[in-house]
């Protein structure tokens, strides 16, 4: 079964990764062979595509090259104090140049929540599953990102509604390869590796991720929990 759950998850990688060559290469070709009878709009048009599809290729590039420095645990993080409410704005503004079209509610503290955290693997958990919420709130385009405090850890709450996930699915989808055969296999582009990675990272620096979802109210919520700066947890991960 695991053996098919691979052979699968190749496939798809493999699809991944033609469908922005095919279009890369597309477009390149049409300027080349039309530049004299395009106009500049047009040009603008494919060189954007064109730009888009690159980004998309890194990023799975990018997924791949993580997960086997996970997997080979040869991923090492640098934690410092890290202010978790304007690293979340930061990300979430760069999703919005590529996503102009949904809307981003915020409903941070009016405190700093200081974290002891590496800020660009967290940037990376953040983005990951920030561009999940995207994915999957097509029907209403509508993203929540709330921060609180909880115990020993500052807490990052991602909310994205017109979807759900069965009870089932809760505790599997962080598992690697297993977006292949869940409910999102053909709801969207990826890989499925993104919250493998997320979950993964956030565990090497002591944190964790959960997710809930209700059917009747049609929302999928991630929760981060991020632990909270202290001098003496910083002396202790020294040399992490």
């Amino acid at each position: 079964m695991q053996k098919n759950i691979k052979e699968e998850f190749i496939s798809t990688l493999s699809h991944e990764i033609r469908t922005p060559l095919t279009s890369i290469k597309g477009f390149s070709q049409t300027m080349l062979n039309s530049w004299e009878v395009l106009d500049d709009e047009k040009k603008k048009e494919f060189l954007e595509i064109i730009l888009n599809q690159s980004k998309r290729l890194i990023n799975l590039v990018e997924n791949v090259l993580n997960v086997a420095r996970i997997d080979s645990n040869s991923s090492s993080l640098i934690l410092t104090k890290v202010e978790i409410n304007k690293l979340i704005q930061n990300c979430a503004n760069m999703l919005k140049i590529s996503n102009p079209e949904y809307k981003f509610n915020f409903e941070l503290t009016k405190n700093e929540l200081n974290c002891l955290i590496d800020s660009d693997k967290t940037q990376q958990i953040l983005i990951n599953i920030l561009d999940n919420a995207i994915k999957y709130s097509i029907n209403s385009k509508k993203i929540e990102i709330k921060t609180s405090n909880k115990l020993d850890f500052n807490v990052i709450s991602i909310k994205n509604y017109g979807n759900y996930i069965e009870d089932d699915y809760l505790n599997k989808i962080f598992e690697k390869f297993y977006r292949i055969d869940s409910y999102i296999k053909s709801q969207a582009q990826g890989s499925g590796l993104g919250l493998y990675i997320a979950k993964s990272l956030v565990e090497k620096m002591q944190g964790k991720i959960e997710v809930i979802s209700s059917k009747k109210e049609k929302f999928v919520e991630f929760l981060i929990y991020l632990p909270i700066y202290e001098v003496e947890k910083l002396t202790k991960n020294i040399g992490v």
